[in-house]
């Protein structure tokens, strides 16, 4: 009995490592692109995924980890107030998921149905990945995400940036099994590899290191202006959640909406950022990547991801490995986010395009199109020191319109059309 215990809590461990594994490329390359610290991403990673475990009783097999949404906000809000600031502004965006929470809880799910229909999510996803592409093109080149350096030779930086792009690509499209989950992972390693023959690396800080070290933990400050420009930006991360509980709801035969409850699984969420930003790192959100690996490996049981938090937490002290990580050059991972942020954008669009949204009707027309050019035309309304751009502005936009313009048709109160996009999308990734 205490020999197949021990086997099974191996089996369970291994299988966490597996999911951490999966995750891991994306977890680490959203703080690499922001400046902050992955070994702190790692440990808020961990620390995040416990927290909604805690909040759902331990009944959804998710993990939680860097968000994407977040990258464009704070690297202007980083800009504009600070670390410390940005910090703060986070801590309060995680706030917002709380109110959806207990709105959801008194209203019922079909609230966000309401206010956020696929007219509307669509182009915002899109936006996310369109927004973001000059910066995968710029560090694709050799520059910084902003353009405003040259870091590494034009032609050098190219040759690294398209073997990770590629590599990610094959992997993507040909990969079997598990490895068929791990793109990023792959283009990573194979574009560290070829930025290490080309010279591009500096291993002296990873050198000179301690192998055990505290991470770079960042206490948050609180800054009005910067707290209002990052609260609607929770709104996109916010239609994220909601598609991946549907998702892994679909995977697992399970409806985690009813049971433990879409309140509790966002206020997870949200507890689950702000508690992110008391260290300095980076927002949470639910992984896809995990809902693959779950659906692949039918490890169905969330003990898998207690683990996957714990030897997170674990690899966030290891000094050698997390500034290891800082070491990758620009080019490999503006060749990896170039599909990365498509991918992002062709996910919008095939909601729209599943979704059956008729842009032939004005309304949908006007939504759609007004987002898509408020987003990558750089729309920005300011006031003093406040600012409204980007995702959090194409994000009100979008609700807005829905509201106050005249729709034919009433919207049924509840997520059966999100449910629909979900089930579809999961069965033909099988």
């Amino acid at each position: 009995m205490t020999i197949q215990t021990e086997n099974k809590t191996w089996r369970t461990a291994l299988a966490g490592l597996q999911m951490l594994f999966v995750a891991f490329g994306a977890l680490v390359l959203m703080p690499l692109i922001t400046g902050l610290d992955p070994s702190v991403a790692l440990f808020t990673a961990g620390v995040g995924t416990l927290i909604f475990q805690v909040i759902t009783k331990r009944s959804v097999p998710v993990f939680l980890a860097s968000s994407f949404v977040f990258i464009a906000p704070i690297a202007f809000s980083v800009q504009t107030w600070g670390m410390a600031a940005t910090m703060g502004a986070l801590f309060c965006a995680g706030l917002v998921y709380v109110v959806l929470a207990a709105v959801v809880a008194i209203r019922g799910p079909g609230f966000l149905h309401k206010i956020m229909p696929p007219v509307v999510t669509g182009p915002i996803i899109m936006i996310i990945g369109l927004g973001l592409a000059p910066i995968a093109v710029n560090m694709a080149m050799g520059k910084t995400g902003d353009a405003s350096a040259q870091l590494f030779p034009y032609g050098q930086a190219l040759l690294v940036s398209m073997s990770a792009l590629v590599s990610t690509l094959i992997v993507a499209v040909y990969a079997k099994g598990i490895f068929r989950l791990v793109p990023i992972l792959a283009g990573v390693a194979v574009g560290y590899a070829v930025a290490g023959f080309s010279g591009m690396l500096d291993m002296t800080q990873v050198n000179n290191s301690d192998w055990i070290a505290m991470p770079n933990f960042i206490a948050p400050e609180f800054h009005l202006a910067a707290i209002l420009f990052m609260l609607p930006v929770a709104i996109a991360p916010a239609i994220e959640h909601v598609g991946d509980v549907l998702a892994i709801s679909s995977v697992t035969g399970k409806n985690y909406v009813e049971k433990p409850g879409l309140h509790r699984t966002l206020l997870g969420d949200g507890l689950a950022t702000s508690a992110a930003s008391l260290f300095g790192g980076p927002p949470n959100t639910t992984y896809s990547e995990v809902t693959g690996a779950v659906m692949l490996t039918r490890a169905f049981n969330p003990v898998v991801m207690t683990w996957a938090a714990g030897i997170a937490i674990l690899l966030a002290f290891i000094a050698k490995f997390g500034i290891l990580l800082q070491t990758i050059p620009a080019p490999v991972m503006g060749g990896i986010l170039i599909l990365l942020f498509g991918s992002i954008a062709a996910v919008g669009m095939n909601i729209l395009i599943r979704a059956k949204v008729n842009l032939n009707e004005r309304r949908n027309l006007v939504i759609v199109s007004t987002t898509l050019v408020f987003g990558i035309g750089g729309m920005a309304f300011t006031f003093g020191d406040f600012s409204l751009q980007g995702v959090s502005l194409c994000g009100l936009v979008a609700i807005v319109l829905n509201l106050i313009l005249p729709h034919h048709n009433d919207d049924v109160d509840d997520l059966h059309e999100e449910q629909a996009l979900m089930e579809q999308m999961v069965k033909e990734d099988k």
